[in-house]
């Protein structure tokens, strides 16, 4: 092998180095992320919101979620919060869904988990051995809401078609994501005046 070999393939491993072990977010791989993370509390959220308020896909329907909010998460009136926790849950899933007030979702969704691994989940451990689920999974879809607080929708949302509406003339996109190369400044600059200068000698 040449030394010109050598060298193309050094710098193959220091690309492919530099991609894994890079700690600036990529436009793309921020996109994925805020999709993928989307996708999955709208479906867990849209379950488990449906079968509190409707009683879908087998769930407590109102009722039973009142008693448990009121004799297990001791939160009364327990009709009240059971409302409260349904709208929450089922609601969020739909504006994520759409992208729609996302961080605002993303928040109430925290939020909402944090109650849950208080109330209930918390005495049991990570790995509860009791019928009672431990806080494992509330803490993944804490963490999960925050990264939807964080990093935002991405493109594919409603909040990115009005973000791009409200954007003044000039500025950069406001949905640009994390890590993507800057399209300009804002406010412009204001270009300095030309000062003319002698450029004749002496007479």
């Amino acid at each position: 092998m040449t030394a010109a070999d050598h060298g193309r393939s050094g710098g193959r491993v220091r690309a492919v180095a530099s991609a894994v072990l890079r700690t600036d977010p990529s436009a793309a791989g921020t996109e994925v992320a805020a999709l993928a993370v989307r996708i999955a509390l709208v479906w867990i959220f849209f379950y488990y919101g449906a079968g509190k308020l409707f009683g879908a896909f087998d769930g407590p329907g109102i009722h039973r979620t009142a008693e448990f909010m009121a004799d297990t998460a001791h939160l009364r009136p327990g009709a009240f919060f059971a409302v409260l926790g349904g709208v929450i849950e089922f609601g969020g899933a739909l504006a994520l869904a759409f992208g729609l007030v996302t961080r605002l979702a993303g928040l109430a969704l925290l939020g909402d988990q944090v109650v849950a691994m208080v109330t209930v989940s918390w005495v049991h451990g990570i790995n509860s051995l009791s019928a009672t689920p431990g806080y494992e999974f509330n803490l993944a879809l804490a963490a999960m809401a925050l990264v939807v607080v964080g990093i935002g929708p991405g493109r594919f949302s409603v909040d990115a078609v009005v973000a791009r509406h409200l954007t003044p003339p000039g500025a950069p996109p406001s949905d640009r994501p994390p890590g993507a190369a800057p399209t300009g400044t804002w406010p412009p600059a204001t270009p300095r005046p030309t000062v003319a200068t002698d450029q004749g000698g002496a007479g």
